[in-house]
């Protein structure tokens, strides 16, 4: 539905002859920019738009450090946007300059500018256009202190925020069948993660034949009255031991939920669950920052509030790149969520 009233949008006729969805559309485009207010301690002020500004900052970088290059599709030329007009004919051709039409090219190149002491500044016209380089943004400037190749990464959550797909995590065997079937069946386009540290530990009875598990529905897999454990993939076997500890040590009764899909994921199930237990904890692999739990969380907030007894906690990864000889202190184990039912448990 989304795909078709944005065609209409792209149709001029459909504009003409709609003048207050025209209108609308005009509305929703504009912006009423606040300027700041700027504090006497700054000093000297001058009147600018943002791409005087950034314009003015790109000089102010390019003066002050030698070793600084600024390069880009059309960066010579000035810029799309001109944000670096007349750079070129201040500092050189050898300091700003053009570049190939290739933002994994871009980016590579200053990664590598970096590499070799020098200041690098990357020019990537469009937003758009940044997709291409995502490896290299993701898997070698961001991890490049560490000085090693990383393949403990989840990065469920870049894509659980694209709309358009699914996103789906199994916990085992069986759910892996189900679920993969759906998704090559499914109408949409499906990312299927396979936990790596399950594909020959986990092991159970998978039936023969053919079927399908749906998409989109969470599994409750323990019933609980005092705390919801959630989680997705090789997390939900901790939070079930968890489960099993929480009753065994403080009598306490855990609700667990397999979301199983990311995206689109099943919020009656979990609000169902945390309206009656009135307490929540979500735990993945996975940063905890801008996290899928972050997602949960504030839907959570939203919809149970007043059925709340605690905040929700968060037990997730660390906001950090990890080699795989610290893979034991970043996961977030069985400790550190039993930890959090103790608290969650004990609030107030």
């Amino acid at each position: 539905m989304s795909w078709k009233f944005l065609r209409c949008l792209q149709n001029a006729k459909f504009l003409k002859k709609n003048l207050q969805t025209s209108l609308f559309v005009h509305r929703c485009a504009s912006v009423q920019y606040v300027p700041d207010t700027i504090s006497a301690a700054h000093g000297e002020t001058t009147r600018m738009n943002l791409v005087q500004a950034v314009n003015n900052a790109l000089d102010i970088a390019l003066s002050t450090d030698p070793s600084a290059v600024l390069f880009g599709e059309d960066v010579a030329f000035g810029g799309v946007f001109r944000c670096s007009v007349e750079l070129k004919d201040r500092y050189g051709r050898d300091r700003v300059f053009n570049t190939p039409l290739s933002e994994q090219g871009i980016v590579a190149f200053g990664i590598g500018v970096a590499t070799m002491g020098s200041t690098a500044i990357a020019e990537i016209q469009f937003a758009d256009y940044i997709f291409p380089a995502f490896d290299q943004i993701t898997n070698e400037a961001a991890k490049f202190d560490i000085g090693q190749e990383i393949y403990l990464i989840s990065p469920e959550a870049f894509f659980a925020h694209i709309p358009g797909i699914k996103v789906v995590i199994p916990r085992g065997p069986h759910q892996a069948k189900g679920l993969l079937l759906s998704c090559i069946r499914d109408q949409n386009p499906c990312i299927f993660f396979e936990p790596k540290i399950l594909y020959r530990s986990a092991i159970e009875e998978v039936p023969s034949g053919d079927y399908t598990i749906p998409l989109g529905q969470a599994e409750v897999l323990l019933e609980g009255d005092d705390v919801t454990l959630i989680g997705y993939g090789t997390q939900v076997h901790v939070l079930r031991e968890v489960a099993n500890m929480a009753e065994e040590k403080f009598n306490v009764s855990c609700e667990v939920i397999d979301l199983r899909t990311i995206l689109p994921w099943d919020e009656e199930t979990v609000i169902n669950s945390v309206k009656k237990t009135g307490r929540c904890i979500i735990s993945h692999e996975a940063p905890i920052t801008m996290g899928v739990a972050a997602e949960i969380a504030a839907t959570i907030q939203d919809e149970c509030f007043l059925n709340l007894e605690a905040p929700v906690m968060r037990i997730c990864g660390y906001d950090t790149p990890f080699p795989h000889a610290f893979e034991a202190f970043y996961l977030p184990d069985k400790w550190r969520c039993l930890e959090a039912v103790k608290k969650i448990v004990n609030y107030g």
